[in-house]
């Protein structure tokens, strides 16, 4: 299993992230990605920087379906 790498604008993020916010981010972390940190396959920066452009995909996927739902909306109030 090819383990995924971070990328680089995410790691300059993850380096300048304070400790609260980091300990925040690694409580938000899925459980693989913390096996990966234990295991010692990735550092707790790759890690973190991962994390961050995963939740940055799915929030942009969340924004994208509620701007679907909001038209949905907007035409219903139409009719």
């Amino acid at each position: 299993m090819k383990i995924r790498t971070p990328n680089k604008q995410y790691l300059k993020v993850a380096e300048d992230l304070t400790t609260d916010q980091q300990d925040r981010l690694l409580c938000r972390m899925r459980g693989k990605l913390t096996r990966r940190i234990e295991d010692k396959k990735l550092n707790t920066i790759e890690a973190l920087a991962i994390q961050l452009e995963v939740e940055d995909a799915e929030l942009a996927e969340w924004r994208e379906k509620m701007s679907e739902i909001k038209e949905k909306e907007k035409s219903k109030n139409r009719d």
